[in-house]
């Protein structure tokens, strides 16, 4: 299994519809802001299946769980508060989809080649910590909702997993569209553009 591919097209589309949201265009969070998102505008590298999503948005799950650990060291204190957040949801998501792999798949490898899409941030603090982990943590996230979109596209075998792709999808779109305001306002930074792993100043 491999990383979603970066495909340009769909970055500038996630971000002209988050910007959108972010500007009060999109209100009813009832709207589906990606209905053009569809499977030929996907990369073939994005899993296919439901037990491939389980075990890659685990791996994903994983990593923004330890990422969101170090924010218990930020000076602000909204930024402590949506780490803890992302902590308890994420690592609740975590035990779940683990549960339906060894209930529904237990023959599937859980074994991933991905590469992190997080910078070390453990010799980071201040300013520098927050600004690399919301820098970071949008593409994390914005390859979180293509993952969960193209598999609602594509179709699940158990209706609880498209229940859990669509949350993951909206509440990350909506998570999104928060640090991009932070990263705004406190750091007057423009949208970080995704290309694979972080690697960007802080």
């Amino acid at each position: 299994m491999k990383r979603i591919p970066v495909l340009i097209v769909i970055v500038v589309a996630l971000a002209l519809t988050t910007a959108a949201a972010a500007a009060g265009v999109i209100a009813n969070r009832g709207h589906d802001p990606w209905p053009w998102m569809g499977p030929s505008m996907m990369g073939s590298g994005t899993a296919t299946s439901e037990p491939d999503y389980l075990v890659e948005m685990i791996a994903h799950h994983r990593e923004a769980v330890a990422a969101a650990g170090e924010l218990a060291r930020s000076d602000r204190p909204e930024m402590r508060a949506f780490g803890e957040s992302i902590v308890v949801t994420q690592t609740a998501q975590i035990e779940q989809m683990t549960s339906w792999l060894a209930e529904w798949y237990p023959d599937v490898s859980t074994a991933t080649d991905d590469q992190p899409m997080m910078r070390d941030l453990t010799g980071l603090s201040g300013d520098r910590l927050d600004r690399a982990f919301l820098q970071d943590m949008i593409r994390h996230h914005m390859a979180a909702v293509m993952m969960s979109q193209h598999l609602l596209w594509r179709g699940t075998a158990h209706d609880d997993v498209a229940g859990l792709a669509r949350t993951i999808r909206d509440d990350q779109h909506a998570e999104i569209i928060q640090m991009q305001r932070w990263l705004t306002q406190w750091f007057h930074a423009g949208w970080p553009m995704m290309g694979g792993r972080a690697g960007g100043r802080a």
